[in-house]
């Protein structure tokens, strides 16, 4: 029997997926599961600059995946859906899992 895959949205998985398709955006999630940032800590907690830091903020925020507060002259950035945390997590078991027998022949 055929699997029925009418009610799933598969374009909007599809966005979110590509948009966490990145280590640094990766890692980035990971650094605001627990409390929101601003952009010179990222910068400086992944070493990398200032603008590839914020143009992967941006791809996030556009997924919905984070939020922005701006105060004074920083920018403050947070998880704003705190189950991509979880989807990391298991994405993480997955990855790191041995391939059952059979896929490993």
């Amino acid at each position: 029997m055929a699997m029925e895959i009418v009610d799933h949205d598969h374009d909007a998985v599809a966005r979110l997926l590509h948009a966490l398709a990145e280590p640094s955006r990766l890692a980035l999630v990971h650094l605001l599961t627990g409390d929101e940032r601003r952009v010179v800590d990222l910068t400086r907690e992944l070493g990398l600059a200032q603008s590839t830091v914020s143009a992967h903020l941006t791809m996030l925020r556009d997924a919905g995946v984070v939020a922005v507060r701006r105060e004074g002259r920083s920018s403050w950035y947070r998880l704003l859906r705190p189950e991509v945390a979880h989807l990391l997590a298991d994405a993480e078991q997955v990855a790191l899992a041995p391939l059952p027998a059979e896929a490993a022949s």
